[in-house]
């Protein structure tokens, strides 16, 4: 098994913070100023972000970027995907 992408990883610390929050995707977007289709599209996998977008939606969360990047300890790689 090939290891887990950043994005990956993204997309399943972003969902997983989220829905620790009871957050929906249009909140969150809301609180990040993203539209909430890119909120979808993170947790997809389907696009990229940036750094700066990042640090908004870390900071929208109430975390630090570090805990977005981070491999997740009980997550599968093909929940990325979901």
């Amino acid at each position: 098994m090939q290891p887990m992408t950043a994005r990956e990883r993204i997309a399943i610390n972003l969902k997983r913070l989220r829905n620790d929050r009871g957050l929906s995707q249009e909140k969150m977007a809301e609180l990040a100023d993203f539209h909430r289709t890119y909120v979808s599209q993170l947790e997809r996998c389907v696009t990229n972000i940036s750094v700066d977008g990042l640090e908004r939606f870390a900071r929208a969360l109430g975390v630090d970027v570090v805990d977005l990047l981070v491999a997740p300890a009980h997550e599968s790689k093909d929940e990325a995907s979901l």
